[in-house]
């Protein structure tokens, strides 16, 4: 490098030096202690209070938490409260940003982590993190989902059993929101009130086969009415399996079961005689027996009577509680096909009988069409749900058209079946 070139290059790196150092020390101004976002935040613990009785760390789930900050100049800036799970506890500033009041309910009986930032007069930070626990619930409402967890055919609904009334409006609308299904593939489904104890849950249609089905329950510790808080519920997850639809034409004497679509078998048949027509309507699979003894006394059948019986029936899977059935029925092979000569229940060959029972199982549907029997009922004596339209069964949710389940949108929330005395049932 010549003389010239270097002494250029000395005079360019003091000019490259004299006009970085103003623009260093403007950094090390703005990093330094005196900008008070650059310290770490203080102990603002006598800066704040809470509005728990007596100063505990106990939380009325009732009642809003209300937090103060005292001092002239002092200010809250955020507040965070949050159950063990991470979930946020709703709230609100004041206009002047020395009150916040949570403005969503606490659950009883559960832990909070409630962290408070604040700003003096001064512009320095302080903070506050302390837990509290909410009082435990003194009255909790039971639930029970179901069927238990497993495979099941398309027609099977979700039900949810209470462990204690609830009438009021308000109060089923909370109970129905904390009350989850999701499935893959997902469903158009809505929730239907039963009675004060009971909900079901069906799709509009019967579920997709091969269906994921997932029902939880987020009401643990969430304020149902007054005193009364939602207790634990234990999940269940169903998975359904192939499409099993068998239909009964009463009137044709002959049950024809289907697969996803397609006939498997077409079944000569005998079903209610005058007087014992079986019901029409679309029932469930609710059970399989192999053998059962059924006696007509059950049923208020006198004996003696020339209706009276007392046989042992084979191969039985049970529609009803009241004791409608699918069976094996050697006695009547003469009438199947041609006659209705039952006292309800759809009587076939063993051998048929023994082939339809091991062709379905819990949730398959079975339909009865073309009987001078009444229609299934839609609750109390098995799974009839299917017998309601689909607008009737919305009218049952307590959340109106936000009841309505849709694949893609928000469940606007988050179950045994109900079981009558069962009777022995009829032949």
């Amino acid at each position: 490098m010549s003389q010239i070139s270097r002494g250029h290059w000395v005079i360019c790196r003091l000019c490259y030096l004299a006009l970085l150092a103003p623009l260093a020390a403007e950094l090390t101004a703005c990093g330094g202690s005196g900008n008070p976002l650059a310290a770490a935040p203080y102990d603002a613990a006598g800066q704040i209070s809470y509005s728990t009785e007596d100063g505990s760390r106990q939380v009325d789930p009732n009642k809003p938490l209300e937090i103060s900050v005292k001092g002239d100049g002092n200010r809250i800036t955020d507040v965070t409260a949050t159950d063990a799970a991470g979930h946020f506890v709703r709230g609100e500033l004041g206009p002047d940003r020395t009150r916040w009041r949570s403005t969503a309910p606490f659950a009883a009986g559960a832990h909070y982590t409630v962290r408070v930032s604040t700003e003096n007069a001064h512009g320095a930070q302080g903070r506050q993190t302390i837990g509290f626990d909410t009082r435990p619930a003194r009255d909790t409402l039971g639930v029970k989902l179901g069927p238990d967890s497993g495979d099941y055919g398309v027609g099977q609904p979700i039900t949810a059993e209470l462990s204690q009334p609830v009438k009021d409006p308000a109060a089923r609308a909370v109970v129905e929101s904390g009350l989850h299904v999701s499935s893959v593939p997902a469903v158009t489904g809505a929730w239907h009130w039963v009675d004060d104890h009971t909900l079901h849950y069906r799709p509009r249609d019967y579920w997709p086969t091969d269906t994921r089905i997932n029902v939880t329950s987020t009401l643990l510790g969430a304020r149902i009415q007054g005193e009364l808080y939602g207790g634990e519920a234990k999940p269940v997850t169903l998975h359904t399996r192939d499409q099993v639809i068998a239909v009964t034409d009463a009137a044709a004497h002959q049950l024809t079961l289907s697969r996803n679509g397609k006939v498997q078998r077409t079944i000569p048949v005998t079903t209610g005689k005058p007087g014992f027509s079986t019901r029409n309507g679309i029932k469930v699979v609710l059970e399989k027996e192999p053998f059962v003894r059924m006696k007509s006394s059950t049923i208020g059948i006198a004996a003696g009577s020339s209706d009276s019986y007392d046989l042992p029936v084979y191969w039985a899977t049970r529609v009803t509680w009241s004791g409608e059935f699918v069976h094996a029925a050697p006695w009547s092979v003469g009438s199947q096909g041609s006659d209705n000569v039952s006292h309800g229940c759809t009587g076939m060959s063993t051998e048929n009988a023994h082939w339809f029972f091991e062709q379905v199982r819990p949730g398959d549907v079975v339909q009865v069409v073309n009987s001078q029997g009444a229609t299934m009922e839609p609750f109390g004596n098995g799974f009839g749900d299917w017998n309601l339209a689909w607008d009737q069964w919305t009218k049952g949710s307590a959340l109106g058209a936000r009841g309505v389940h849709r694949p893609g949108g928000q469940n606007p929330s988050a179950p045994r079946p109900t079981s009558p005395a069962r009777l022995i049932p009829r032949m």
